[in-house]
């Protein structure tokens, strides 16, 4: 069930109705069986993955309390329970995602035909879903006791597919979702909440159906006949995927955001305004932030962090981003996504490194610096996009050498967008911009909405130029046909 589908703008209010009728001890039981009906919609056999990774890691911590009770002194015995729940969650993800993949590696390395016996469809969500898992064991043996296990299976059980964000992020902590989803029975109806999720889900099919649908639309067209344009159009192209999927991935999150804000639940944001970075380390702390800080906590930190010199630092950081490159799919030009953001991180490490040296110390930036910067980090951050949205490494290398050598006159009116669509695109993203400018500085911009010196009146007028601007200018196909959020597939 996709949330830009008719059938989830139906599902959603029930379900929200029902919930807050209901008795409150029975909501995290309601909101579980309709997170699993939810995630069912798409291949109902993919839940027992979803029951399996809950019932292992959920069994994880509560062994680890019960052994380190027993055996406070043997630390290894809760490592052994932890080592235990990697294996079978990460064996599943690995199955899933990467086997047929591996399989394929593997026969051209030994110049065989290698088929698999396998064919099955990739379990939507699996990765998000399956890292959330882990992270709670991970939470748990760090904790040594400090953070208790939760006992009740269904509110573990709903924390791992709670359905907002299930399928595509944010990957949530225990210390943030679990906290909240113990005290949902003691949660009243607040409309301030629902207003504010209303919103929040109303941005988020602006950012998909108005932009993001709408520069699918040419991205599409000019990447299937690549070869037949120059510099500007595919560099055009390129510069609408970058807003593209910031646009989709970001759009899916604030609607998850606001969803869950629907049912008194907040969870994280997952980005801060991205192409205002100043620098690839700073693009990083604000885009996909969970999964950010997960590789952060979880892989980078074990390895060493930065707490043994420069030239370590500098290996941790390319494992972290080759790893990130395979998380988002079994193929190479994912892992030269992460290696170009890998080499990137690591040019900054080796700059801030002879600066430290020198004793050179940044000052702040004028508006003229900062813009340069961000443009500078934009263009890196497109190349390497280049690499994450072609169908190989060929394609990609292809693209990047038809971008610089053909010059090619083609009309950008001629690319199967007419200019009122020019027009839509360019304003819409003209808001967003605002929008995010507006938040860097600190304004909080639905707080004003809903504040007294907006106006009853202009506040209506806000909400219903913003719905109607939704249902008249977002992308839509045949028959209202709804497109699949991009990180669906990782």
């Amino acid at each position: 069930m996709l949330f830009n589908s008719v059938q989830f703008l139906i599902f959603l209010p029930i379900v929200a109705l029902l919930y807050y009728l209901m008795p409150r001890k029975a909501r995290s039981f309601w909101l579980l069986v309709v997170s699993y009906y939810f995630y069912m919609c798409w291949n109902p056999k993919y839940a027992v993955l979803i029951a399996i990774s809950t019932v292992v890691t959920y069994f994880s911590g509560i062994g680890m309390e019960i052994l380190r009770k027993k055996y406070p002194d043997r630390d290894k015995y809760a490592k052994c329970v932890v080592a235990a729940s990697f294996v079978v969650n990460l064996g599943i993800l690995i199955f899933f995602k990467y086997f047929n993949w591996l399989l394929g590696i593997a026969g051209t390395a030994l110049h065989l035909s290698l088929e698999s016996p396998f064919s099955f469809v990739l379990p939507v969500g699996i990765s998000f879903y399956t890292f959330q898992a882990l992270g709670y064991t991970m939470d748990i043996y760090r904790g040594k006791g400090k953070i208790s296990a939760e006992k009740n299976i269904v509110r573990y059980a709903l924390f791992v597919s709670f359905f907002p964000q299930l399928v595509a992020g944010p990957i949530e902590r225990s210390g943030n979702l679990l906290t909240q989803i113990e005290y949902i029975k003691d949660k009243k109806i607040d409309c301030g909440e629902i207003r504010d999720g209303l919103c929040l889900m109303l941005y988020g099919f602006f950012l998909k159906l108005v932009i993001a649908d709408r520069a699918a639309v040419l991205v599409d067209y000019v990447l299937e006949g690549y070869t037949y344009y120059g510099f500007v159009e595919l560099t055009v192209a390129f510069v609408l995927f970058a807003i593209q999927i910031l646009c989709d991935f970001n759009g899916y999150t604030v609607i998850a955001r606001g969803a869950a804000q629907i049912f008194g639940i907040r969870l994280m944001d997952n980005f801060r305004q991205p192409y205002l970075a100043t620098s690839i380390r700073d693009f990083w702390r604000r885009w996909h932030i969970s999964l950010t800080s997960w590789f952060t906590d979880y892989l980078y930190i074990p390895l060493g962090g930065s707490r043994k010199g420069t030239v370590r630092k500098m290996f941790n950081t390319m494992v972290v981003f080759l790893v990130s490159g395979l998380w988002h799919g079994a193929n190479g030009h994912f892992v030269i996504w992460g290696a170009l953001h890998g080499i990137y991180q690591n040019m900054a490490i080796m700059t801030q490194s002879v600066k430290d040296r020198l004793g050179v110390r940044d000052k702040k930036m004028s508006f003229g610096i900062r813009l340069f910067k961000m443009m500078i980090t934009f263009i890196l951050v497109d190349i390497a996009w280049i690499f994450f949205r072609a169908d190989s490494f060929g394609m990609a290398i292809a693209y990047l050498k038809q971008m610089t050598t053909a010059y090619q006159n083609i009309s950008l009116l001629s690319l199967t967008f007419a200019w009122y669509d020019w027009l839509i695109l360019i304003v819409a993203v003209g808001i967003m911009l605002t929008v995010d400018i507006l938040h860097e500085k600190g304004y909080k911009i639905r707080q004003w909405i809903y504040s007294e010196g907006c106006g009853l009146g202009l506040r209506w007028i806000i909400y219903m130029a913003a719905f109607w601007s939704v249902l008249m200018l977002g992308v839509y196909g045949v028959a209202y046909d709804t497109s699949q959020f991009i990180y669906f597939q990782f």
